[in-house]
């Protein structure tokens, strides 16, 4: 029995290891092409770069629009997240505790959106957007990144709502304290795990969207992976500029990802035993 959980274990590590290097490798290669010529890169895109190219990091912060984009992909993601955190946990909050069938039914309703693909409603979505006045304005796409948030988030949060003692919002009703007081000052600080599970997923997903800023913004207020992509052409590509700002996009990402990525993990298992 110890030699097979022994081997059982090794079998475990090995495929994990292989898991691990095919992850880290379109970083790798990424962030090793982002440091070499164009032509460097199409001589050998897997060998290390000769010299520390940054032509293609100079070029892309003076002589274009990107630090622009960069700008607009934070306010979109910032925005977009900052109301969801603000929302969405007060609607599970009243979903989890109030109980009725009323609420069990928004609930229910909130899932069901979920099942339903973006492709299917982005036809009808556009042409309201453009008859609300919205369309290619900054508005358009938080309003459409909240609103699709709200059932994976509505899950989330309900789940993790379910696991705190109701004795505690009892205690604290008990010496006064209103319904918004204990939700925001007892209730919200615990969530904490589950919002920063919040905040990262939700946060990648709207940092590195191609398909909703390429579709709802005009030409002149791109984002930061529709720029990128200008850089790609259907004969010829700049790929050094194409990998230069891919890095720069991860920065920001890691750095996020590494002051909440035990908040989020904890977020994840919690809601998924508590759920």
């Amino acid at each position: 029995m110890h030699k097979s959980k022994k081997w059982a274990d090794l079998a475990i590590f090995a495929i994990a290891l292989v898991l691990a290097v095919l992850f880290f490798f379109p970083v790798y290669f990424s962030l090793i092409s982002s440091f070499k010529s164009n032509g460097e890169i199409l001589r050998d895109a897997v060998a290390l770069p000769t010299s520390l190219y940054l032509k293609s990091f100079k070029y892309l912060l003076t002589e274009t629009q990107f630090p622009a984009a960069i700008l607009r992909s934070a306010i979109l993601t910032v925005t977009s997240v900052f109301f969801m955190i603000l929302l969405i946990p007060m609607a599970a909050y009243a979903i989890e505790r109030t109980g009725k069938k009323w609420t069990n039914a928004i609930y229910v309703y909130y899932l069901a959106g979920m099942m339903i693909p973006f492709q299917v409603y982005m036809i009808p979505l556009f042409k309201q957007m453009k008859t609300l006045g919205l369309y290619g304005t900054m508005s358009a796409p938080v309003l459409i990144y909240i609103s699709g948030s709200v059932g994976m988030g509505v899950l989330l949060f309900t789940s993790f709502i379910r696991g705190i003692p109701v004795e505690i919002e009892e205690a604290a009703s008990i010496d006064g304290c209103s319904r918004p007081r204990i939700f925001w000052q007892i209730v919200f600080p615990l969530l904490g795990p589950c919002t920063a599970s919040m905040i990262v997923l939700q946060g990648l997903g709207i940092w590195n969207d191609f398909l909703m800023p390429s579709l709802v913004l005009p030409s002149t207020k791109k984002t930061m992976v529709v720029e990128i992509f200008k850089f790609v052409g259907e004969l010829a590509s700049q790929w050094d500029m194409v990998f230069a700002g891919t890095t720069m996009s991860i920065v920001p990402v890691l750095i996020v990802f590494v002051f909440l990525q035990k908040y989020f993990i904890k977020g994840i298992a919690s809601g998924a035993t508590k759920g």
